[in-house]
């Protein structure tokens, strides 16, 4: 059967990245590309393909130019200007050996991976940047799953490697996990991996999937927020000094509201209610649902998931890529992931659990519930694919987020968001110069009418992908923002006022505001 997936790795990823590699103000997309058995043990796996975005929706196939030619088992990316040039770099996660290439400025990539001491050899899924210590260099935290690969095959386990009571490929469950790693970038080309001196360590070898950085606690410093498979969530709260403080249990987003461990696997952290709190949403398996946790400050989440009226919903899926996106541009967060099932045997289900599945979109109401508008918002996002990781920009700049999604056996989808008529928005793209080049970590609040709105720069969110860098604020019926705030890793405060809607600006951390991508 072409589907057959006897082993867990052949179902699990992978991801996708939205991102300018050449500077031309056009979201260019990076995809992962998966291997077989054979074509790994013989050598012949392929590699990642980068289409550059042509405009008009076109794009091409740059990959062997560019030289992105290693040959791997791909996973995830993660995106970052590592080294603060101002060309945006590619750090590939894998079944195997992780590959860091340095953009080079003339749209080629060096592959600088032992150089940098990146190439973490484990099963890595996905790769986040942030600064940890406020250097101004970009540090990398990659999760990492399990113990297990080509050369490394999992044997069968009675009892576990059944699903609904037929058998299926093996895990997590019942397999060694791999721990995770974190890089610190010492600011010359090169990285030292300082999980245990840090104490973001992932002490019990959990099965991570899904990384997020954000400040969650509001202390002007970056946190690290990892979902991980069947077993608990990890929070790593950072001292400010470039030490971490596990505290996934104590502030409620290690398991679900009745103390569950869940299925996590993608990942988001922003402010969904508006009140200037970060909150978290987990996708998750089948059987179980996606769960929603809302900041009540002091470190306390609480799962909301119910009362925010998406719990139901979420049962039959298997649930990836994520984001909190304002789609409509009515100045809420909405929610958005991809769906699909690793149990091939369902394509044959009659069943609510069904082997290809539609995407989901929930609506933010603006009172702490959500509308299931799923079927609502077009035929395209019900048809059903095996989707897995979803990179999420603005790929023609008509300031609304677009998606790109990944599909396991299948070609990528591309969807174009079409708001309704008469709402406004505004982008920024932030330019770090004491603070890290990306600007990773700015928090940046709008303030319109009463409504005051934030959020925090970063790249890769969801699962095994990164996403367009530049803030996106719907505004309503508002057409400038009364007052712009900006909170730079550096300290640095910017404070503008009567700015105009339906823009795309570059926010400099020295220069301030101007129009352009």
């Amino acid at each position: 059967m072409p589907h057959q997936k006897d082993y867990i790795f052949e179902a699990k990823g992978g991801g996708l990245a939205a991102f300018d590699y050449n500077n031309d103000g056009l979201m260019d997309l990076l995809l992962v590309q998966g291997s077989t058995l054979d074509r790994t043990k013989n050598g012949t796996s392929p590699h990642s393909v980068l289409y550059e975005n042509k405009g008009n929706w076109k794009f091409e196939d740059v990959s062997e130019k560019a030289g992105l030619t290693a040959k791997a088992w791909g996973m995830g990316v993660g995106i970052a200007d590592y080294d603060n040039d101002g060309y945006a770099d590619i750090y590939l996660t894998n079944l195997g050996p992780n590959v860091l290439y340095r953009n080079n400025g003339n749209g080629t990539f060096t592959d600088v991976t032992a150089k940098a001491g990146v190439g973490d050899p484990r099963w890595s899924t996905s790769a986040a940047f942030g600064d940890c210590d406020a250097d101004g260099d970009l540090d990398i935290y990659v999760a990492n799953y399990l113990d297990v690969g080509p050369n490394k095959l999992p044997a069968r386990v009675a009892g576990v490697c059944d699903y609904q009571g037929e058998p299926v490929m093996c895990g997590p469950r019942g397999l060694p996990g791999a721990g995770d790693s974190f890089y610190r970038n010492n600011g010359d080309g090169t990285f030292t991996e300082i999980s245990q001196q840090s104490g973001a360590v992932d002490k019990d070898k959990y099965f991570g999937l899904g990384v997020v950085w954000a400040d969650v606690d509001n202390d002007l410093d970056q946190d690290i927020y990892v979902a991980d498979d069947a077993t608990p969530n990890l929070l790593f709260l950072n001292s400010g000094k470039g030490t971490f403080e596990e505290q996934g249990f104590l502030s409620g987003l290690a398991v679900s509201g009745d103390g569950r461990e869940q299925a996590s696997m993608g990942v988001d952290v922003a402010d969904y209610d508006n009140d200037g709190q970060l909150d978290a949403y987990c996708t998750h398996f089948a059987a179980d649902y996606s769960t929603l946790y809302h900041n009540d400050g002091n470190m306390v989440f609480t799962d909301v998931t119910a009362s925010a009226q998406i719990q139901t919903p979420e049962w039959p899926l298997v649930s990836w890529g994520t984001r909190f996106v304002d789609l409509n541009h009515d100045g809420w967060k909405d929610i958005f992931h991809s769906n699909g099932h690793v149990y091939p045997y369902l394509m044959k289900s009659t069943s609510r659990e069904v082997y290809l599945q539609p995407k989901t979109l929930y609506l933010n109401r603006g009172n702490g519930t959500f509308l299931d508008a799923s079927n609502l918002a077009g035929p395209a996002l019900r048809v059903k694919t095996v989707s897995r990781g979803v990179a999420f920009a603005d790929f023609d700049n008509d300031g609304d987020v677009d998606a790109a999604i990944a599909n396991l056996n299948g070609s990528p989808q591309l969807f174009r968001t079409e708001p309704p008529a008469g709402n406004h928005w505004v982008m920024f793209r932030t330019l770090g110069t004491k603070s890290n080049r990306d600007g990773i970590g700015a928090r940046i609040t709008v303030t319109t009418g009463e409504l005051k709105q934030t959020w925090e720069i970063k790249r890769t969110v969801g699962i095994y992908s990164s996403s367009d860098p530049r803030a996106h604020f719907g505004l309503g019926k508002s057409t400038k923002i009364d007052v712009l705030h900006v909170r730079w890793p550096s300290g640095k405060v910017q404070e503008l006022k009567d700015v105009s809607a339906d823009v795309h600006y570059v926010l400099h951390e020295e220069e301030g505001l101007r129009k352009g991508f």
